[in-house]
C-alpha cells in the first residue's frame, strides 16, 4: 500500500521517460512563458496550446495550470478573500457531507491517506471556502476531486481560486441543483457520438442508453477518477488551456474505443453489458500516449460544441421549459478566459511563495584606499589588455532573495539527516515534499528537487522497519 501510494506522490510518474535536456529545455521555455503571459497568449497562443499538448513540465505545472485558468489574476483581484471565507463557519449541513467525503479523494496519496491529515485539511478549507463563495450553489460531490487534484499542485489559496474558475469558466452549471448543464452535454455527446462513430450511436439508441447513465462521473469529475494519474495530468494539461472541448474529445475516444467495433458489439447484448463494459474500460485505450494521440486527432471544435449547444438547448425548452439554474457563458480555455477579462501587468507578475529571512546581517562594503596617480599610471603601463571575455547569459540568475530561497530548498534535502524520530521526521518531510512545487523554479535545481525527492521516500519507506 506504502508503494503505491508513492506511484501518485510523483508529479508525474511518466516524466521519467522524458530525457532530463529535454525536460530541462521545456522548464525554460514555460519559464519565459509564465514571464510573458499576455504577449504570449495574445500573440503566440498556438505555440501555448502545443505546449500544453507535449505535457507541462511536472515542477512547473501548478504555476501553469494556474495561469491557464485565470486563477492567478482572479486571485490577485481578490487579495484577502480567501483568509475572509476560511475564516468564517460554514453552514453546518454542507460542512457535514463535505467531511464525510474527504477520505474518499485519492485515499491511497500520501497528501490524503491520514485522517486529519494537512491534505485533508486544506481540501476542507478548499470546499468550505467554495461554499461561502457561492452559497447558491453549495457543494457538490464532484468538486471534491477536482479540488483534490489542484492540492496536489498548489498552495490551498491557489486551489480555491482554481477551482472557482473551472465551476464558473470551463464547467458552468455542473455543479447547480438539478444537475442541468451535465444533462444538456449528455445529449451534445450523444449527437457529436453520432457524426464521430455512427456505429456506436446506433448501438446506444438501439439499447436507450441515455448519456447521463456513463457520461456523468467522466465530466464532473473531468475524468480524474477514470484515467490513470499520468492521463490525468495530460488531459487536464490541454483542458486547461482548450476549454470543455477536450473532455468531449477524450469522451468520444473512448467510445469509439470500447464499443466501436462489430465484433465488441456481439459481448454486448443490452443494456447492463454496454454499462459494465464502459466501467472497465481497458487500460490501453487509457495509456497516456494513445490517449493523447487520438484526442487530437478527433474533428470536435469549440464551434461544433456551440452549434450542437444552442440545437440541444433549443429542444430542452421545447420539451422541458426554461432552465431553472442560469449559468454564465462557458469560456473556451485560457485565451477566451483572458480575453473576457482582461489582466493587468500586475495581476500576471510572478511572486515568490516561499520567502526565508536571513539571521545574518547584509556584508558591509569595505571601504577601498584611494591610489595615488602613480600607482594608477604604472599599472596601466605594465598590465596588457585582456582579449574581451564573451559573457554567456545565466538562464538561473540568484538574487540575494533567491539565495534565501536555496537554502529552504537545501533543508529539504538534508533533513533527513538530523536525529529525529521516525514518526516526526516522516511527518516533516511529507511536508517539506508537498511544499516542493511552491518553490520558484530559480533555485529548485535537479540536485535539490530530485534529492528532496529520493530523501522522502528513503525516509518514508524505511519508517515500517
Amino acid at each position: 500500500m506504502l508503494i503505491f501510494s508513492f506511484l501518485f506522490f510523483c508529479a508525474s510518474p511518466r516524466a521519467q521517460d522524458v530525457p532530463p535536456e529535454v525536460l530541462r529545455q521545456r522548464e525554460v521555455k514555460w519559464l519565459d512563458m509564465l514571464s510573458n503571459w499576455d504577449k504570449w497568449m495574445v500573440k503566440r497562443h498556438k505555440k501555448v496550446r502545443l505546449r500544453c499538448q507535449k505535457g507541462i513540465p511536472p515542477s512547473l505545472r501548478g504555476r501553469a495550470w494556474l495561469y491557464l485558468s485565470g486563477g492567478k489574476v482572479k486571485r490577485e483581484q481578490n487579495r484577502g478573500k480567501f483568509e475572509e471565507l476560511d475564516s468564517q463557519a460554514g453552514d453546518p449541513k454542507e460542512l457535514d457531507v463535505i467531511e464525510k467525503d474527504l477520505h474518499r479523494q485519492f485515499p491511497f496519496h500520501e497528501m490524503f491517506v491520514s485522517r486529519g491529515g494537512h491534505g485533508q485539511q486544506d481540501l476542507f478549507r478548499v470546499l468550505k471556502a467554495y461554499t461561502l463563495y457561492r452559497p447558491e450553489e453549495g457543494y457538490c460531490q464532484a468538486q471534491a476531486p477536482i479540488a483534490a487534484v489542484l492540492l496536489m499542485h498548489m498552495p490551498a489559496e491557489d486551489a480555491f481560486w482554481g477551482l472557482v474558475q473551472i465551476c464558473e469558466k470551463y464547467l458552468p452549471g455542473y455543479y447547480s441543483a438539478g444537475l442541468e448543464a451535465i444533462q444538456l452535454d449528455g445529449e451534445i455527446l450523444y449527437a457529436l457520438t453520432r457524426r464521430v462513430s455512427p456505429l456506436v450511436y446506433r448501438h446506444l439508441e438501439k439499447h436507450k442508453m441515455e448519456p447521463i447513465l456513463y457520461m456523468t462521473e467522466w465530466f464532473m469529475c473531468a475524468f480524474s477518477r477514470t484515467l490513470p494519474w499520468a492521463s490525468v495530468l495530460r488531459v487536464w494539461d490541454m483542458f486547461l488551456c482548450d476549454g470543455v472541448k477536450i473532455i468531449f474529445r477524450v469522451g468520444l475516444v473512448l467510445l469509439k474505443c470500447m464499443l466501436g467495433t462489430r465484433e465488441k458489439l456481439k459481448a454486448c447484448q443490452g443494456q447492463y453489458e454496454t454499462m459494465e463494459l464502459l466501467r472497465a474500460i481497458e487500460p490501453r485505450y487509457m495509456q497516456e500516449g494513445f490517449l493523447v494521440r487520438e484526442v487530437l486527432e478527433v474533428p470536435v471544435s469549440e464551434r461544433d460544441i456551440e452549434r450542437e449547444h444552442h440545437v440541444q438547448l433549443k429542444r430542452w425548452r421545447k420539451n422541458r421549459g426554461e432552465l431553472h439554474c442560469k449559468s454564465p457563458p462557458r469560456m473556451h480555455g485560457a485565451r477566451a478566459i483572458m480575453a473576457s477579462e482582461p489582466p493587468s501587468r500586475q495581476d500576471l507578475r510572478q511572486n515568490p511563495t516561499i520567502i526565508v529571512e536571513s539571521p545574518l546581517p547584509p556584508p558591509q562594503p569595505t571601504p577601498q584606499l584611494k591610489k595615488s596617480k602613480e600607482e594608477k599610471s604604472k599599472k596601466k603601463g605594465s598590465m596588457k589588455k585582456a582579449p574581451p571575455v564573451m559573457e554567456i547569459p545565466n538562464p538561473y540568475p540568484l538574487s540575494p532573495s533567491i539565495l534565501h530561497h536555496q537554502r529552504a530548498a537545501l533543508v529539504c534535502a538534508s533533513i533527513c539527516y538530523i536525529p529525529l524520530p521516525k514518526k516526526e521526521r516522516t511527518t516533516i518531510l511529507s511536508r517539506m515534499y508537498n511544499l516542493r512545487t511552491s518553490i520558484p523554479y530559480q533555485f529548485r535545481t535537479f540536485h535539490t528537487f530530485k534529492g528532496t525527492s529520493l530523501a522522502c521516500k528513503h525516509v518514508l519507506l524505511s519508517s515500517e522497519t
